[in-house]
């Protein structure tokens, strides 16, 4: 299946796969986060973000956040939950599509690292994570991520320079 964008035919759809979690506290009052502040250039750089990353050739979302968690975090991922999954077309500093499956993790071990090679790591309060500098389209989906809703949420979120263009989900 090729792409159409603006009446050009383009490359297959093919998304970079990564995973986003949210690691909660015991209370499940915070959630953990890195604020990215320390490399020049990132894409992210001021914002605070969840953690995760890109999954590699051979593995799977659940292997890749539990993964990306230890790297990152220092913790193992004792009860996770996908909470859902967002499609970013355009979402990449040069317009590359991402597809991200977000995880809630409900409990972990280990004591997490006070910060990583892209930042500090935070404790936020789950009522206070709209208040922090994140991405401009977060606090469209950050909700659902810690929403009692049972139910999966699965969303559209095209970016374009760097902006969200639209935002639709539904729960499954």
């Amino acid at each position: 299946m090729t792409e159409t964008i603006r009446g050009e035919e383009t490359l297959p759809y093919t998304p970079i796969l990564a995973t986003l979690g949210y690691v909660m506290s015991a209370d499940g009052r915070e959630t953990l986060m890195v604020h990215r502040n320390k490399r020049e250039g990132d894409q992210h750089l001021g914002k605070y973000n969840g953690l995760g990353g890109k999954l590699e050739p051979g593995e799977d979302p659940v292997s890749c956040i539990r993964r990306e968690i230890a790297e990152e975090a220092g913790i193992t991922c004792d009860s996770l939950l996908l909470r859902g999954t967002i499609n970013w077309p355009g979402f990449g500093a040069n317009g590359e599509h991402w597809f991200g499956f977000i995880f809630r993790i409900d409990r972990f071990s280990g004591a997490p690292y006070q910060e990583n090679h892209e930042g500090s790591l935070e404790w936020v309060a789950v009522d206070r994570i709209l208040d922090l500098p994140l991405w401009e389209g977060d606090p469209y989906f950050l909700p659902l991520v810690f929403s009692r809703e049972p139910r999966q949420f699965h969303g559209v979120m095209p970016y374009d320079g760097g902006r969200p263009q639209g935002w639709s989900y539904t729960w499954c």
